[in-house]
């Protein structure tokens, strides 16, 4: 179930030189770029029963839902009988945020006999190890820094919203919303960056982890070398990730970018330590 991004791509280059058969499904209007050819199944959400019954005709089992895409605008007079009889369930779940959806959609897909499967199941080298993967460390400024923008992250969970936060010298100088890491990061470039109570202290920290309660299955947070470069544009000392929570695209990339950039890559376990 592919989306925009790079993550599809990564997965579907990987899958296949492990011999599986890949299939990219695909909502209209959010076609994901790739560098090999594959079968495509594109569908709208109106249509689910065509949807289930095209990925049983190439005979999917498994699914892994990877990239972003944004909710539709459903017209009810589309919907074929399948979409009509789910309606109310997916109704309901999209008054709320994205996560009570996303529960929604994987039971959904579950109760058709599809199994889902998280990313970093079927391609466990995006989960990396606690620790520093690169030649800078952070100091103690940054380290009292993560840990207060952990907590913006697991009182955001509260209210389903985002997945990340930036803090520098304890005043939290963006949080993640709608329009993702890489515009907040922007906005702490072009704006909030100077909110910095002493300019010539602690630069802050870019934290990312997964929401409290989430289905780690789906939307898991991802960082790679575009998220380095949002940073280090941003005068950031480093990011910070929470360990078994996030997934690094292109770690190789990653690391390497942050080192030329001289930020630091944490992946820190849950009791803070380094």
């Amino acid at each position: 179930m592919a989306g925009s991004g790079l993550l599809p791509d990564y997965l579907a280059r990987t899958l296949t030189a492990q011999g599986r058969t890949v299939v990219l499904a695909e909502m209209d209007g959010f076609v994901s770029i790739t560098s090999q050819e594959y079968l495509r199944i594109p569908y709208r959400v109106e249509k689910l029963g065509g949807l289930f019954k095209a990925l049983r005709a190439e005979g999917v089992v498994d699914l892994v839902f990877a990239g972003g895409v944004a909710r539709p605008k459903l017209d009810p007079a589309k919907f074929d009988f399948k979409t009509v009889r789910l309606a109310p369930r997916l109704f309901k779940a999209m008054q709320g945020g994205d996560d009570s959806t996303l529960r929604v959609v994987l039971d959904i897909f579950e109760g058709e006999g599809f199994k889902v499967r998280a990313a970093h199941e079927m391609c466990p080298d995006l989960l990396p190890e606690w620790g520093v993967l690169t030649a800078a460390k952070p100091g103690e400024r940054d380290i009292k820094d993560a840990a207060r923008a952990a907590k913006i992250v697991a009182a955001l969970s509260g209210a389903d919203v985002g997945q990340g936060a930036v803090v520098a010298q304890g005043m939290a100088l963006a949080v993640e919303a709608a329009p993702g890491t890489d515009a907040m990061l922007a906005y702490v470039a072009d704006v909030a960056g100077a909110c910095r109570p002493n300019p010539n202290g602690a630069r802050g920290v870019l934290f990312k982890g997964p929401k409290l309660g989430q289905d780690r299955r789906v939307d898991l947070p991802v960082i790679g070398p575009s998220t380095v470069e949002g940073a280090a544009r941003a005068g950031l000392s480093g990011i910070v990730i929470e360990a078994g929570g996030v997934m690094i695209l292109d770690r190789a990339a990653t690391v390497a970018a942050a080192d030329a950039a001289g930020l630091f890559i944490w992946v820190r376990s849950g009791d803070g330590a380094i």
